[in-house]
């Protein structure tokens, strides 16, 4: 029923149980942020970024973004490039590693991204992208989606020419996030432009940008008709917001849920990237969980100041005693065994 977020929806063959999405976002979509984001109700995930040209040199750290937990499933996985039979080669280990979407990034702002011609630059290359999708469509037998911007420039309309021949290509839904690239995260989304798009294809799309609570997210499918939204920023080191726009249930978590959450994170992280790699990776982390007026801010600059996790664990136990606790059964939770599918070695998930 269209604005019952906890109802499932389908992209081909794949259910996605609910009407929430959570988002890729690069340098945050790591699989334990992911498999966070299905415990607190976001019926899709997605890994950030994948970059196909790592995945054709099989470079390591890029390999690495292809470990998939069955916990985590449904799962996009998400890939950037701009030459056709390298994204088809990623298509194709992707869906090997497991993944249920192969998702073909048109919407990345980022100039590191742009200036090689992929990401939200094919927006003015509509052939070229189209190529694309054609390609990884062809490679996989998963279903493909697209996530793009409105376009380049501000008041660009350019994803309602390019959107449906993206679905003629082979696109078997749509993401759109209605702000330029010139915009990057700021002004307003334009959710207009997602309504006019939903006219005009016969796939799902996905709303994203500003989905912030449950009237929002309700608002916006009401308005739009899109089958899903995306959440983003409102979800970084917040999991309890997927809870509240899925649900509508306000609930200021108590401290020690707060610190087992952040401090699973932690655990996690360093099991998939590494101790060395995820002491810094998370730095950014302690102030999402521990900001909206949860903790003092001081505590974030000295946490960031400590130069190991064990000190990280430390510090916030003598804040938060109660969160071992909350911690052990937290762990017992996600304890799932081996959740790795792909066969590789066993450095590419160490982080080494």
């Amino acid at each position: 029923m269209q604005g019952d977020l906890s109802s499932s929806w389908r992209i081909g063959p794949v259910e996605v149980p609910t009407r929430v999405v959570l988002a890729p976002m690069a340098g945050v979509s790591v699989q334990a942020f992911r498999r966070q984001g299905r415990r607190y109700g976001a019926g899709l995930v997605c890994s950030e970024m994948v970059s196909c040209a790592g995945v054709e040199h099989r470079n390591e750290r890029t390999l690495g973004y292809l470990r998939v937990g069955a916990d985590e499933r449904p799962l996009a996985i998400q890939l950037f490039g701009s030459n056709p039979p390298a994204m088809a080669e990623a298509a194709r280990m992707a869906e090997a590693a497991g993944a249920d979407l192969v998702d073909v990034n048109f919407g990345c702002p980022v100039r590191k991204v742009t200036r090689t011609g992929a990401g939200a630059s094919l927006l003015d290359r509509p052939r070229d992208a189209c190529r694309i999708v054609e390609a990884v469509a062809r490679a996989v037998a998963v279903p493909v989606t697209v996530k793009m911007r409105r376009g380049l420039a501000d008041g660009s309309r350019a994803c309602l020419a390019v959107g449906p021949q993206f679905v003629a290509a082979g696109a078997a839904s749509l993401t759109l996030h209605p702000r330029s690239a010139e915009q990057m995260y700021t002004g307003a989304a334009d959710h207009r432009l997602t309504a006019e798009l939903v006219s005009l294809v016969d796939v799902p799309v996905v709303a994203s940008g500003d989905v912030t609570s449950h009237a929002r997210a309700r608002a916006l499918l009401h308005s739009t008709g899109a089958a899903a939204v995306m959440v983003g920023r409102a979800a970084q080191g917040n999991p309890w917001a997927l809870r509240e726009i899925l649900t509508g249930e306000r609930r200021e978590p108590a401290r020690e849920e707060v610190v087992a959450e952040l401090l699973l994170f932690v655990r996690e992280t360093a099991r998939e990237l590494g101790e060395r790699r995820a002491t810094g990776f998370v730095k950014k982390f302690y102030g999402w969980y521990l900001g909206h007026g949860r903790f003092p801010k001081a505590l974030k600059s000295e946490l960031v100041r400590l130069p190991t996790l064990a000190e990280v664990t430390d510090r916030l136990l003598a804040i938060a005693p109660g969160a071992a606790e909350a911690l052990a059964r937290l762990e017992v939770e996600v304890d799932r065994g081996d959740e790795v599918e792909l066969a590789l070695p066993i450095s590419v998930y160490g982080g080494g």
